[in-house]
């Protein structure tokens, strides 16, 4: 070969090589404005260049490794955000139900010991007032006791709620586990 023919065939391989890697960094940019998950076979595709092309050549290896990095961190972030905003809204579910749980019981003790004081004043009563006044206070025991079984019923439903609360949260531990094994094997390849 002449001087010159080998000036121009590098000249040639010069264009070419600068004319790919404007194709691969035009590839990267439209595959992050598609928010597409960016692979070395993926751009070498998108850019009609071979993989081997952006393994050997040392600006395309940067610009793909840089390009898979930032895109492994973004969605490690995004999948972190997620993960703690899908805890938060369950451990709050789990908070408001044991609140309310809590609160019940409470409210149901209350009322057992109402009743037994009822109970025991009806028994005074029984005694000491005619039956007109006892018929009286039976019809107001009756309607307590009407009143504990619905504060117990809706106490019964509460800690069904609770129940179901704690295992939601069991289930986002498990599944933010598996998350997390998902993160560090993308991390880590």
């Amino acid at each position: 070969m002449r001087p010159s023919n080998t000036a121009a065939a590098i000249a040639a391989r010069r264009t070419q090589t600068k004319d790919k890697l404007d194709r691969v960094t035009a590839t990267i940019g439209q595959l992050r404005r598609e928010r597409s998950r960016l692979t070395v076979r993926g751009i070498a595709q998108r850019a009609h260049v071979s993989a081997t092309f952006l393994y050997e050549n040392t600006e395309a290896r940067a610009l793909v490794q840089n390009a898979v990095t930032d895109s492994r961190s973004r969605r490690n972030a995004a999948g972190e955000a997620e993960h703690e905003r899908i805890e938060a809204n369950w451990r709050e579910r789990a908070l408001n139900a044991e609140a309310g749980l809590t609160r019940i019981q409470k409210e149901v003790l209350v009322q057992r010991q109402r009743i037994g004081d009822l109970m025991g004043q009806i028994r005074d009563f029984d005694r000491m007032v005619p039956g007109e006044s006892v018929q009286h206070l039976i019809s107001e025991n009756t309607s307590l006791k009407h009143q504990v079984q619905s504060l117990t019923r809706e106490h019964r439903k509460l800690q069904e709620r609770l129940v179901g609360a704690r295992t939601n949260l069991r289930f986002s531990d498990k599944r933010i586990a598996a998350l997390e094994a998902q993160i560090i094997e993308l991390n880590h390849p």
